[in-house]
């Protein structure tokens, strides 16, 4: 259960390297590619919020990056539960307020990693 809890926290963080990629440095070009609802005119006049937006996204990868690297298990548990948490709060938030696919894609496996990380 450990080493399936560990890969799911390394896809969600990938995930969120992925966003802090596409907000920070692919915004005007692939952006509109998979922002597909959102104006294409205001794609050039976002681009330092999105920026923005993705440096937070770096902050939550970084944490369940961190949460694999801790050696000391119980130390891991707590730093993965409290960043796991704060994806699954920005996804809830997201689907309400944006768009509800955010809610598949990043609070769905931020809440199932969630569970499992309780069961081993």
């Amino acid at each position: 259960m450990a080493l399936i809890s560990n890969i799911l926290i390394g896809c969600i963080a990938l995930f969120h390297l992925y966003i802090l990629w596409l907000e920070m440095f692919a915004w005007t070009t692939k952006g509109p590619k998979v922002f597909r609802n959102f104006p294409i005119d205001l794609f050039e006049k976002t681009k330092k919020m999105a920026a923005n937006q993705g440096l937070y996204n770096g902050f939550l990868a970084a944490g369940l990056i961190w949460s694999l690297c801790i050696s000391n298990p119980m130390w891991s548990f707590y730093i993965a539960i409290f960043f796991l948490s704060c994806v699954f709060i920005a996804g809830v938030y997201g689907g309400f307020t944006a768009s509800k696919k955010i809610f598949i894609v990043q609070a769905l496996p931020a809440f199932i990693t969630l569970i499992i990380i309780h069961l081993k």
